[in-house]
């Protein structure tokens, strides 16, 4: 019986399931016209907006947040919200920094290290959430700054400068494969793997039912919490491979690394199509919305304009795509109650 709740689960009530899919794909379309758009507006007044190396400087700093956002989805999914992940980039960057300049790992290993200590701390904020049964905003609140505060002592005032990395270490920044950014690569295949999972697999189906319905979905025997705990452990992770890139990107790491990315983080997922209100979205959607804004950061600075504004963009795409996805539910339950009278 349960078997069979899992499979039907994300296709009950048809009709509001294929709204809801419809207007996912159509969110990422939209994403990529307003891109279009959007880069031919900004070349009118800066015309090395379209150059190739702009363009990929820009994707390489997007890449950083659509891994970030990846995980942060599987979360925003569930229903519910990880407010850490940029401390846990923020620990991750000086962690793996700092053994690389005290040469107590080598370059692999010290990798390896970083993405480790991603998935323990988002393990430990699906422990605070799902055997605690603490609300995830307050949870993950706290231990932002239970892992930014972590980050500062660790660090005190110290500042790994570049010097201190292996030679070469950072080149990762600058390559590419075929002409496609390395960055761009990862992010790529980081999105590919978790559309995989959330399309075909058993538990990309018991993530969006626990997301639709968290009580519908134990009823039919889903594993709700083991399924909250396994999203915000691989939001851990993937916070842990961003935190790498950081590193790579920048490579002058302090206690600071990160501070202020999680609004872009979360804009990135909400911009991209996943429902604030759980149940729906898709992790290419939240790749994309990383992206965007990397378009939007890039042409404030070309066009001469305050990086001030970014925060209140930031703010303002928030607040648009949660009250967007809130009149769609509001509209889908009201389609619904009517078919259901007739």
């Amino acid at each position: 019986m349960a078997e069979v709740g899992v499979a039907t689960g994300p296709t009950i009530a048809s009709t509001p399931g294929r709204w809801l899919a419809t207007l996912g794909r159509q969110r990422e379309l939209s994403l990529i016209v307003l891109m279009l758009v959007m880069g031919g507006l900004v070349s009118l007044a800066a015309p090395q907006f379209l150059s190739i190396s702009n363009l990929s400087q820009v994707a390489v700093l997007a890449a950083i947040i659509a891994v970030a956002a990846v995980g942060e989805a599987l979360v925003v999914i569930t229903r519910n919200v990880d407010l850490s992940v940029e401390a846990v980039m923020g620990l991750v960057a000086y962690c793996v920094a700092f053994i690389l300049e005290q040469h107590a790992l080598d370059a692999p290993m010290a990798i390896a290290f970083g993405i480790g200590l991603g998935l323990v701390l988002g393990m430990v904020n699906g422990v605070i959430v799902t055997v605690f049964r603490v609300p995830a905003i307050v949870a993950t609140l706290g231990t932002l700054s239970i892992f930014r505060g972590l980050d500062y002592l660790i660090a005190g005032s110290h500042e790994v400068p570049v010097g201190g990395l292996p030679p070469g270490f950072t080149d990762a920044a600058h390559g590419d494969f075929l002409g496609i950014p390395i960055f761009v690569i990862v992010a790529f295949v980081v999105a590919a793997i978790g559309t995989i999972v959330l399309r075909w697999s058993r538990f990309g189906r018991q993530l969006y039912a626990v997301g639709s319905n968290p009580e519908a979905a134990d009823v039919i025997g889903i594993p709700s919490r083991r399924v909250v705990f396994t999203a915000f452990a691989l939001c851990g992770l993937l916070g842990g491979v961003a935190g790498v890139l950081w590193v790579v990107e920048f490579g002058v790491i302090s206690g600071t690394a990160a501070t202020g990315v999680v609004l872009a983080v979360i804009a990135a997922v909400v911009v991209g199509g996943v429902n604030i209100f759980g149940g729906s979205g898709t992790v290419a959607g939240a790749a994309l919305g990383a992206l965007f804004l990397g378009l939007i950061a890039n042409a404030l600075i070309l066009v001469g304009l305050s990086q001030f504004w970014l925060q209140a963009i930031y703010g303002a795409v928030i607040l648009a795509a949660v009250t967007a996805d809130a009149f769609i539910q509001r509209r889908i339950v009201r389609a619904a109650a009517h078919g259901r009278a007739r």
